[in-house]
């Protein structure tokens, strides 16, 4: 147990964390100087004077600038900590910082209890989905799926659950579009994921993205396990709920035929996301979870980092861990794409924090960026991905997408992530299907208030009590069990059905 009161993440910082709160006066062990303020849990304190103007650095990044001189123990926050921008004309570096992957031999990976489905594909859960091609058949999709209660599926013990992904989209839209484009892909990402056992597809009749044009146009084919209806051909509300009921009744026995088997970590595909972020996630959650995908990564596996506002400002970290510069170009495409989409209204690209970032200890985006892409370890940058666009690669990867939690994770369970692994410093009620979500907590505190939601307590580094190396292995080998089939706190308690939010791009009308 680590009971000293700051933290230093590196030897050129010139600032510190409060492992725990600190009181006005109190001696800081180490500066030759008492606290000047109270300092919350998790936020900063100047381990020197600090001149107006100086670079304030963390983990010997600059996160901003002193708005005015700082004295050694002073508090550290949005109030004198001036944001920039970087500025144009920046000279990024492009594999500059690319560290060797050992790859581990086939016969030394690790192995998890997956479901192999016919084609090869490989599941970690076996859910029947009910997909709405337009918000009017979304109370359809959604009395198909409560007609299927536990009783209801006791006979088909293998079956996790039917479940309604519905939206608020598919007509008074443009079309064509990328908002468009983005709705379909991400539909059909769904359709197409290896969790999904049995799929029903559910249109109006008259909306833009009609059922028929949205399969030929993603490669959709009808067949035991894939059905669709339109509700104006069908007959209805009431008929299209029933001949959904019939057709997932018909449905459930092949979807139920499956068993688990061993195959390798390889297979898995995990989506980094990040909510309610705070002064500790940098220190443990997000570093420790690193650490696990690098381990993931030496075996074959695939990470997913995502929620490309949330990489504004340390973007030049990734470019360096770039494997050429074409795959370097297209992640700072994507961030002047957002540069342009969010000119004019306010959001984390003007470099504002939302209220629980900034109550947690986090003073502007480039301080929250820097943690945040801690989650995706230290392996090369292999492919930038459009939102849920299917990932073909291994290894590291980024998916562009809002950092808002349910479109991010939408998008990432759409590209193909068999499980997201969610850190949260202020505590996130956030589950996922047909995905599940782990979630860490990065502050012992929080954990156990929140236990119940909590799956992983990644405080126990703020503690002493692992190392970011022991606990990135904790996290791996909880995230095989996941994958093996074993529930995580937010599908224990039902979390998952309302959180399918694909990204809305374009203009309603």
């Amino acid at each position: 147990m680590n009971d000293a009161p700051l933290i230093r993440l590196h030897a050129r910082d010139n600032v510190l964390i409060a492992r725990r709160a600190i009181a006005l006066g109190e001696a800081l062990p180490g500066l030759a100087a008492r606290a000047r303020a109270q300092v919350p849990a998790g936020h900063k304190i100047a381990a020197r004077a600090i001149a107006e103007g100086e670079a304030v650095l963390k983990y010997d990044t600059v996160i901003g600038f002193a708005a005015r001189a700082v004295e050694a123990g002073e508090y550290l926050h949005t109030h004198n900590i001036r944001h920039e921008e970087r500025h144009e004309g920046y000279a990024y570096e492009f594999g500059t910082d690319l560290k060797p992957v050992a790859l581990l031999p086939q016969d030394q990976r690790a192995k998890f209890m997956g479901i192999v489905r016919a084609d090869g594909r490989v599941a970690t859960r076996n859910y029947i989905g009910l997909i709405a091609s337009v918000n009017c058949s979304s109370t359809v999709i959604h009395k198909v799926a409560q007609w299927f209660t536990p009783e209801r599926l006791a006979a088909y013990p293998n079956i996790d659950g039917v479940v309604a992904f519905a939206q608020t989209s598919g007509c008074g839209m443009s079309s064509p579009s990328e908002h468009f484009d983005v709705l379909r892909r991400t539909l059909a990402g769904y359709a197409r994921h290896p969790n999904l056992g049995g799929v029903i597809v559910v249109g109006l009749g008259c909306e833009r993205n009609q059922v028929p044009e949205l399969m030929a146009s993603q490669g959709l084919a009808e067949g035991l396990q894939l059905k669709s209806f339109v509700m104006q051909q069908t007959g209805g509300t009431r008929a299209t709920i029933a001949a959904g009921i019939a057709a997932v009744e018909a449905m459930l026995p092949a979807a139920n035929d499956i068993r688990r088997e061993p195959v390798p970590a390889s297979h898995l595909k995990i989506g980094l996301e990040c909510g309610g972020s705070d002064g500790f996630s940098g220190i443990s959650a997000n570093p420790a979870l690193g650490a696990a995908m690098d381990i993931l990564v030496a075996h074959g596996g695939t990470a997913i980092l995502s929620e490309t506002p949330e990489i504004h400002g340390v973007e030049h970290l990734l470019t360096r861990r770039a494997v050429s510069e074409a795959v370097g170009r297209k992640l700072l495409d994507r961030l002047d794409w957002w540069k342009r989409y969010t000119d004019g209204h306010n959001g984390q690209f003007n470099g504002v924090v939302g209220p629980g970032n900034q109550a947690g200890g986090l003073a502007n985006i480039v301080e929250k960026s820097l943690g945040s892409a801690m989650k995706a370890g230290t392996t090369p940058l292999r492919a930038v991905y459009e939102y849920a666009e299917t990932i073909t690669e291994r290894g590291f990867v980024f998916m562009d997408s809002p950092g808002y939690d349910p479109v991010a994770t939408t998008g990432q369970i759409a590209s193909g992530a068999n499980i997201i692994c969610f850190t949260t410093g202020r505590g996130s009620m956030f589950g996922s299907k047909p995905a599940p979500t782990i979630k860490l907590a990065s502050n012992t505190p929080m954990f156990e208030r929140l236990g119940e939601d909590m799956d992983i307590n990644c405080g126990q580094v703020i503690d002493g009590r692992l190392s970011i190396e022991q606990m990135g292995q904790a996290i791996f080998e909880h995230i095989l069990r996941t994958a093996s089939g074993e529930a995580t706190c937010s599908e224990k308690l039902g979390l998952g059905d309302h959180e399918f939010v694909p990204w809305h791009l374009g203009i309603v009308s």
